[in-house]
């Protein structure tokens, strides 16, 4: 029997099929019900799913990143596909392949691994060179960074995420930097290739993508800093102003401290990781939550919680027009000059305002209770 993937899943379909619950939470309805909010996973994206029936007994048979299988029906609610679960039970995890479950970056990780082998090749500073050395010699940690996402839900969400991000601003960079002097390519590049190391102990990606207690307590930009002295301090000679300069390219990456910056930019070189690193953030981010929208015709996406807006679907790239009303049968179309004038709007009479006072013996004052103020009999 066929595997049905979460990307499968039509509106109306019938949904059997086995998935990573990723999130697990009790609700109570308008009307004192308990149900379920579940989210499911596989490696072809996410779907949500709401258990309506004997939530108390099914409850304590499964938990968070535990595998089920599912039987249900998908429906659109809100231009969202969801499942309507109406079985529900939970799979040994021996039983699974992992690889059907956690989503990879579209690109192969041995051809990124090579491109950052080329990449660091190709650094003409040897104290930068020399740092980068002691990363790929790490056979552990570039296992990891070759591995971990590059975020839990904003951008690149999937195995590989972060290498690919990393080489993306890499080539960004190389872009940018003739357009402009003076710019430290070896230092900037290295940058790009470090400001996120740091999530490799942030996140724990075995099963459904989450923060460690590590990630939790410190944050993937203390940690980075962290591995990179650790790593710094094996480079013979490495110089120290040159250390600063790479570790503040980490420690400002974020651009802002409402973002989770420690430190603002103030060089060139971290202004422009600061905004290269947003840039392609936001454009997989975007990209990604549009991806994410194939069971809806409509032409603009559902409310994206993080960007706090909807996205336009089209972009005139597919010969796509403008969308015109259909003619309904028995329907007539009444040439423009054949339409009546509009009606003539009466202007409609101003009412006083009421103003609210709160002097209670302001309507006295016409009454004349005490005389006019003077001694006359």
């Amino acid at each position: 029997m066929t595997r049905q993937y979460v990307a499968d899943i039509k509106d109306r379909d019938p949904v059997k099929g086995v998935f990573l619950v990723k999130e697990k939470i009790m609700a109570m309805a308008k009307n004192g019900k308990p149900y379920m909010n579940l989210r499911f996973m596989d490696k072809s994206g996410e779907v949500d799913a709401k258990l309506w029936d004997n939530t108390d007994v099914l409850d304590k048979l499964f938990d968070k990143n535990d595998f089920v299988r599912v039987r249900g029906k998908a429906s659109v609610y809100m231009n969202k596909m969801q499942v309507v679960v109406a079985e529900i039970s939970r799979v040994p995890d021996e039983e699974v392949n992992l690889a059907d479950f956690l989503p990879e970056s579209p690109r192969s990780i041995g051809e990124m691994r090579q491109e950052l082998r080329d990449v660091v090749g190709a650094l003409d500073n040897s104290h930068l060179k020399g740092l980068m050395e002691a990363f790929l010699a790490d056979e552990p940690l570039m296992d990891q960074y070759c591995k971990a996402p590059a975020a839990k839900g904003m951008h690149h969400v999937y195995l590989g995420g972060l290498l690919e991000h990393s080489l993306a601003l890499v080539r960004l960079i190389r872009a940018i930097v003739p357009l402009y002097e003076g710019i430290n390519e070896d230092l900037l590049v290295v940058g790009a290739l470090l400001h996120d190391v740091g999530k490799i102990q942030e996140m724990s990606y075995e099963r459904a993508f989450d923060y460690t207690d590590a990630g939790k307590l410190l944050g993937h930009i203390t940690i980075g800093v962290e591995l990179v002295e650790d790593k710094i301090r094996q480079v013979d000679g490495f110089p120290r102003e040159l250390s600063l300069l790479l570790k503040h390219m980490l420690l400002s990456h974020h651009g802002q401290y409402e973002f989770g910056s420690p430190k603002r930019p103030k060089t060139v070189e971290a202004t422009i990781l600061n905004y290269l690193d947003d840039m392609d953030s936001k454009i997989n981010g975007i990209r990604t939550h549009i991806a994410k929208e194939t069971a809806s015709s409509s032409r603009w996406t559902a409310h994206h919680r993080l960007y706090d807006r909807y996205f336009f679907k089209v972009n005139g790239l597919d010969g796509e027009e403008e969308p015109v009303c259909a003619r309904e049968e028995g329907c007539q179309v009444v040439p423009l000059e054949e339409l009546p004038p509009p009606a003539v709007q009466r202007p409609v009479p101003r009412r006083e305002k009421q103003v609210f006072s709160n002097q209670p013996l302001r309507k006295l004052e016409n009454l004349n209770l005490f005389g006019n103020g003077s001694n006359e009999e």
